[in-house]
């Protein structure tokens, strides 16, 4: 796997598309529920790099992606249903709800249509899911917050979209940690939606009331926002979990210049689209695969935080592309 800036996808893909068979008449489809953060730009970026190299070299017919305009379930559904009647063969889905889009996946199902849902996943068994391991991100977030500070204290937690698989899984994750480190609790929640600007307003709104804070754990796109909430309240800044958008990179680099700050900063990377795209491709090629697929989490250190902060754009979050190996050695350990 390769660390990737803007436009480097598609040298990785131009080598594995010659290995793809059986695909150029296919199409594929992009159904995607929200585009309001870094981290959901980045994945569509990813996605049309991948998309139009596969489509300029041959190995599919069309990869279109579309996003709904507000994250409802029923708009999302009938994009799907849309999709079916435009004679898509399949269909790369990051969902809105886990289970509410179970009856349009089916449809798609029932049509032929090959449903690939990733990052934010659905429950439909017939559906793919490519996921990391959500839940043992929030484990590890905790796990590293108690080897920072272990003598505990209050954490602010900051989730994510309510009602998306990612944010429960994540939290999840958090709350079994803070089960196994007991000297920690949480005494304040709240939805930043992956987004700066959100997080900040939120946990502007929540901190008059909160006693001190620790640490604050967070699930990516949040973390320099929650930093300016706390500046901006005049409290001391808490040791802050980082979701590898650019800002939050960039503000971690100067505060540890500035004061010795040490974090550590962890999310999937946008290029699960391009992974998606790929495990599709195969589908299609009629290669066994799995449904369930995992793929690591990126996280970041205190010791790499130069060379990501150096290979991430501005405005934009920490990113690994997939190539078509990529995806076929993943499928191969899912097997």
């Amino acid at each position: 796997m390769k660390t990737i800036m803007t436009g480097a996808a598609t040298l990785a893909l131009l080598a594995g598309a010659a290995y793809a068979e059986g695909t150029a008449d296919k199409r594929i489809a992009l159904s995607n529920n929200y585009a309001g953060n870094s981290w959901r730009q980045a994945m569509l970026q990813t996605f049309e790099e991948t998309a139009s190299a596969a489509v300029a070299d041959g190995v599919v017919a069309a990869a279109d992606a579309f996003t709904t305009s507000e994250n409802q379930t029923t708009e999302q559904a009938a994009q799907i249903q849309n999709m079916i009647l435009q004679g898509y063969d399949a269909i790369l889905l990051n969902a809105a709800s886990p289970t509410a889009l179970n009856g349009a996946v089916k449809e798609a199902c029932d049509a032929g249509v090959k449903v690939i849902s990733f990052d934010s996943i659905v429950t439909e068994p017939c559906a793919w899911r490519i996921a990391v391991d959500f839940v043992e991100m929030g484990r590890q977030e905790m796990d590293y917050v108690a080897s920072r500070l272990p003598e505990g204290g209050n954490l602010l937690e900051i989730r994510g979209l309510a009602g998306v698989s990612t944010d429960d899984a994540i939290s999840k994750g958090i709350h079994e940690g803070v089960a196994k480190h007991s000297q920690f609790e949480i005494v304040g929640a709240v939805h930043g939606d992956w987004a700066q600007d959100v997080a900040q307003k939120a946990v502007a709104g929540i901190l008059p009331s909160l006693p001190d804070i620790v640490a604050v754990v967070t699930q990516g796109g949040d973390g320099y926002g929650a930093a300016e909430a706390f500046a901006a309240a005049g409290r001391p800044t808490p040791l802050i979990v980082m979701g590898n958008r650019q800002d939050e990179l960039k503000w971690w680099a100067e505060q540890r210049d500035a004061n010795g700050y040490e974090t550590m900063s962890v999310s999937i990377a946008p290029g699960v689209a391009s992974l998606a795209f790929w495990v599709a491709q195969q589908i299609l090629a009629g290669e066994e695969v799995p449904k369930e697929l995992t793929v690591p989490f990126l996280t970041i250190n205190q010791d790499g935080l130069d060379a990501a902060l150096e290979t991430t754009p501005e405005g934009s979050v920490a990113n690994v592309s997939y190539s078509l190996d990529d995806a076929k050695a993943v499928i191969a350990g899912a097997k």
